[in-house]
């Protein structure tokens, strides 16, 4: 990991936020919920990827990194029994934040809080992006169902597809740029080499999660991994297909430091506080992976041969 390893201070503030809004919308009155977040610990992850941003903004990651956590598991158990038994639960979603429409349930509640959230701290513009970027992560969620389904038929290249939706990185680079005096102009935030570098970082950042991730979820039958992705591509171990993806990871890494060398003397203060939220990722999810409970028993667990 090239980028040195940073913690926001305000990280125990934070994490006394998540747990105070997660119950206010009563979402730790739900079955495991509350446990799945004491070994997930969003605002570590929160603090570990925005080391550098203010304790308001610092809450809000927090709580988005929190509803994410819930919501992707909500959606996994459902889309398990049935990709269609998905639609209600993201259709409300998008209504949420497409269309500005009211609730009808406790996760759509804490949505709709979030929402206004990012609303109050953000420019119209970057509540704009973060509103679509989170949209593109729920629609993730029904690629990911339909892949679970008819595994037998899926390539590499649409598991990384699919994965990139599904890592709900990218909906939080408009709150990096909310902790900058100034707005992206349209030119900085369209450039080729930024999206390019967006890109790059949601990859990096995902797939390193997943790598300590790939026992637990080649036994529980999952697909949309990338360490399972490159098993299924060369027909090899575990071991072997672990150390592909961790040469992929490497490879991508390595082009968004080149990358962002090329592009460093262009950007403006706002630009550079942007790519900085990028980097945070990369280097978050890395040491975030390493040390969280939800991962902790990796080592325990066989992997199939």
């Amino acid at each position: 990991m090239p980028f040195p390893f940073r913690r926001n201070p305000h990280e125990p503030a934070a994490s006394a936020s998540v747990e105070s809004w997660l119950s206010k919308w009563g979402l730790t009155a739900e079955p495991g919920v509350a446990a799945m977040i004491a070994r997930t610990r969003p605002a570590q992850l929160a603090s570990f990827t925005s080391p550098a941003v203010d304790p308001g903004l610092l809450s809000i990651i927090a709580h988005q990194i929190a509803y994410q956590f819930v919501f992707d598991d909500r959606a996994e158990v459902i889309g398990r029994r049935s990709p269609a038994g998905l639609v209600p639960m993201l259709c409300e979603s998008i209504a949420i934040l497409r269309d500005g429409r009211a609730p009808s349930t406790p996760l759509g509640a804490a949505l709709t809080d979030l929402h206004r959230q990012v609303r109050e701290r953000c420019t119209p513009g970057q509540a704009a992006r973060w509103a679509w970027q989170s949209r593109e992560y729920v629609h993730g969620l029904l690629y990911e169902a339909v892949a679970q389904a008819h595994p037998v038929a899926l390539r590499t290249g649409d598991c990384t597809s699919i994965r990139s939706l599904t890592a709900g990185v990218e909906p939080f680079y408009p709150l990096y740029e909310a902790a900058t005096p100034d707005e992206l102009s349209p030119a900085e935030l369209h450039h080729p080499a930024v999206r390019q570098l967006s890109r790059l970082s949601a990859d990096a950042a995902v797939w390193t999660a997943d790598l300590f991730s790939a026992v637990k979820e080649q036994r529980a039958g999952e697909v949309i991994n990338l360490a399972l992705a490159r098993q299924r591509e060369h027909h090899c171990s575990l071991q072997a297909a672990v150390v592909l993806a961790i040469q992929q990871i490497n490879s991508t890494i390595r082009e968004f430091q080149r990358l962002h060398a090329e592009l460093e003397p262009e950007l403006s203060p706002a630009g550079v506080g942007y790519v900085e939220g990028m980097i945070g990722w990369i280097r978050g999810c890395y040491h975030w992976s390493r040390t969280v409970p939800r991962y902790a028993d990796v080592t325990s667990v066989p992997a199939v041969p």
